[in-house]
């Protein structure tokens, strides 16, 4: 190899921060980044054996690894044989990290969306969750830095835009006026009329500012698709989660929105196996995907993290944990089928990906014809729809 390969694992956040590494790193040689993710024990197992293929495929490169697992796991991480160094997670986007100049020119977006991170780190304290561990505390990018990262990927020519962090609608708490997660969309809105299709990351439903509905409701350059953290669906869970809301203020914001947007496609994240979970717990977990007719679900099964409380409280036995797991799955997917099948014969406007199939403005994956142009949004009418796929 000879230009500098940036590995990313996880989320959307670091999605964004692995762009900008890259873009940091654009004249480094035999260089490997990883990074990575530790929000459950099977991320770190991925970025482990990331590691290891990443060593196999550039045997001669420096191998370095970023990202939460690089703080998390850190022992465990420099003590593999494929690893040359650690960055610590909150210097990753510091050229000084990586001994190379400042102020590097950005590099153009790999991506046909664009995630600007507007957010990093959190404030609270999730039973289960190590992240506040690897990201540090809730801090955001003011309006005026949001809106030149925007304009930035607007230059490149970037279709869409995706709005991502690690608590997004903790947005604005730590900056002067304290404002809500609203008035930033509405001034990406505002300042950019060009801008086609904005799009939220994963939202804490109980933060969801009034001004953010609205927008929801109303703004049609406000993609129809909302992807809630929502974790269960029992509230004895959710208290012993340490979650700020419980089962029926999820249910009353989809029926408003839903009231407001009949088209809406709602996604969560769900942990199966929670410590303490009893039947009647994974039941109201399993009811709520059909009750909020979820067709975006994540899936999670429970797994410890150390130095967490959930880790120390009584464990649901592992095969139980898997299949519970599998329940979800089974009943989320089931939903999303019909959704999808509800699709078919209706026109759909599609941003075309770079492996034959794109995005719908509820996030629906659509086949797009052979010699599309990744990032161009054009009307598919699917006839059918095979393996979660329409086509």
């Amino acid at each position: 190899m000879s230009e500098a390969q940036v590995i990313s694992l996880g989320c959307r956040l670091n999605i964004s921060e692995s762009e900008q590494i890259r873009a940091m790193l654009a004249q480094e040689q035999d260089l490997v980044v990883v990074n990575s993710c530790a929000v459950t024990r099977e991320a770190v197992r991925q970025t482990r054996q990331a590691i290891r293929r990443a060593r196999r495929a550039n045997p001669g490169a420096r191998l370095l690894v970023t990202g939460c697992a690089a703080d998390i796991e850190r022992d465990q991480l420099a003590a593999m044989p494929e690893v040359d160094g650690l960055v610590a997670n909150t210097a990753k986007l510091d050229a000084r990290a990586w001994n190379v100049p400042g102020h590097v020119p950005p590099a153009p977006q790999e991506r046909t969306r664009a995630f600007v991170a507007v957010q990093n780190g959190c404030d609270h304290a999730c039973t289960f969750c190590v992240i506040p561990q690897g990201r540090g505390p809730s801090r955001s990018l003011d309006i005026r830095e949001v809106l030149k990262e925007v304009e930035r990927h607007l230059a490149h020519g970037a279709p869409e835009v995706v709005l991502t962090g690690v608590d997004v609608t903790s947005w604005g708490h730590d900056l002067p006026a304290r404002p809500a997660l609203g008035e930033l969309v509405r001034a990406v809105l505002d300042s950019f009329p060009e801008l086609g299709r904005l799009r939220m990351s994963s939202l804490d439903g109980i933060e969801i500012d009034p001004l953010l509905l609205d927008l929801f409701a109303s703004e049609t350059r406000l993609m129809p698709h909302l992807h809630l953290s929502l974790q269960h669906g029992h509230d004895l869970i959710l208290k012993r989660m340490r979650r700020r809301h419980l089962r029926g203020d999820a249910i009353a914001l989809v029926q408003r929105l839903k009231e407001a947007r009949p088209d809406i496609a709602i996604g969560a994240d769900l942990i199966a196996g929670f410590p303490t979970e009893e039947e009647e717990h994974h039941a109201a977990n399993l009811a709520i995907i059909r009750e909020l007719e979820i067709v975006h679900a994540h899936i999670f099964p429970y797994s410890p993290r150390p130095g967490t409380p959930a880790a120390r409280m009584p464990q649901v036995d592992r095969a139980r944990v898997k299949s519970r797991a599998a329940d979800l799955r089974a009943a989320a997917g089931a939903t999303r089928d019909e959704w999808l099948a509800s699709l078919v014969d209706k026109p759909q406007s599609v941003l075309a990906e770079r492996d034959g199939t794109g995005y719908t403005p509820h996030f629906a994956r659509v086949s797009v014809p052979p010699g599309t142009r990744p990032g161009q949004i054009l009307t598919v009418t699917p006839q059918g729809c095979e393996n979660g796929l329409l086509t």
